[in-house]
């Protein structure tokens, strides 16, 4: 809900940077730069960050940098290396510095998975003299991973975010016991030589991507729906998600996996399970057949379903069935954090690419070409 985020954002970002400065122990006058998202997301939420960031930023007379909220992502997987690598952390700013300046070494291509509530994205991933480019492998074409994981949640009667849940109870059931297929993703060719009619076609279109990479969630969300309605587990959803614990108590969906494991048949958690297999499944077979196609040795998994726990399994598995090496953030840094978007702003303030006076909230933002 838009306008409640923009909300709790102003409501929360204060406390938030002053909670962070405290337990870093420094001042803001001991910052270098000042770092914000400018996009994708919503369009009031990242409103706030900028405004903040900049009134910051011209008060402590700082550089300001922009980040790409999905590139932020990428970089979560990086950070979590450096943190293995602490003598690198421990070296002076200057060395730093002169080291990215000097170094010509070129790195392979890595296939970069950023899987979320609001993202199912493919991309090469590039690191070439300390800067690193983009390019748009694949997408959903509609719903992404996470957003199916939340409605077929909700749809069962259990809480937001829903990915949590399904992780937790999926454990549980048969993940073969109810068969999900996906479409075949067709080339759009009616769309080749038109003009783009939104920005988002502009930046990705669809035309021009392989629909071997492309990934649709909205038919398996639909086929959830479906089954739920033909075996009348819907009034048992709804009465999970509004049960009365007691008598004057407000209505609550379950609050822990021992009280929805409670409330679950078996039916349900056989659903839980083969719908969390599916996504699971597709989302691995493309990214393993992008990162062929590109010739890539290594997998960059990230975002908020890349928290869970079958994802990461099987996803290791394969890759070392193929030897291919494949990389997770750690679960702190897997969801939205800061930590990632500092991360990904420190190549940009190396070079000095810093943000506009004029810099806003760009809600269709693009990563790559």
């Amino acid at each position: 809900m838009p306008e409640l985020a923009s909300r709790e954002h102003l409501r929360a970002i204060v406390p938030v940077v002053r909670a962070a400065l405290a337990e870093a122990g420094i001042a803001l006058g001991d910052l270098d730069a000042i770092a914000v998202t400018a996009g994708p997301g919503l369009a009031g939420a990242l409103l706030v960050g900028i405004t903040y960031a900049k009134a910051l930023a011209f008060a402590q007379g700082l550089p300001l940098i922009a980040v790409n909220h999905l590139e932020g992502h990428i970089h979560a997987v990086l950070l979590q290396e450096l943190e293995t690598e602490p003598q690198v952390l421990r070296l002076p700013f200057s060395a730093l510095r002169v080291a990215q300046d000097d170094s010509h070494e070129e790195d392979e291509s890595a296939l970069a998975l950023v899987v979320s509530g609001g993202h199912t994205h493919l991309y090469r991933a590039r690191q070439e003299r300390g800067a690193w480019s983009y390019r748009l492998m694949g997408r959903t074409v509609d719903d992404a991973a996470g957003e199916a994981f939340d409605k077929v949640a909700k749809l069962l009667g259990f809480g937001y975010p829903g990915g949590p849940w399904i992780d937790a109870l999926a454990r549980f059931g048969n993940p073969h016991a109810v068969s999900f297929a996906f479409a075949q993703i067709k080339t759009k060719a009616h769309l080749v030589g038109k003009v783009p009619r939104t920005k988002a076609a502009k930046t990705a279109p669809i035309a021009d991507l392989d629909p071997r990479f492309m990934f649709s969630f909205s038919g398996i969300k639909t086929a959830v729906l479906r089954y739920v309605e033909l075996h009348e587990l819907r009034d048992e959803a709804r009465a999970r998600a509004t049960r009365l614990l007691a008598p004057g108590v407000e209505a609550r969906p379950p609050q822990s996996k021992e009280e929805a494991l409670a409330l679950c048949p078996q039916q349900v958690l056989d659903l839980v399970a083969s719908f969390q297999c599916a996504v699971v499944g597709d989302l691995m077979k493309k990214s393993f057949a992008a990162a062929e196609s590109l010739g890539a040795r290594r997998i960059l998994v990230t975002g908020g379903v890349a928290a869970n726990r079958e994802l990461r399994a099987r996803f290791s598995a394969e890759a070392a069935r193929r030897g291919v090496r494949v990389d997770f953030p750690t679960l702190a840094l897997s969801t939205d954090n800061a930590a990632m978007i500092a991360a990904a702003a420190w190549p940009r303030f190396l070079a000095g690419e810093f943000a506009a006076d004029s810099l806003s909230a760009d809600p269709s933002l693009a990563l790559g070409r």
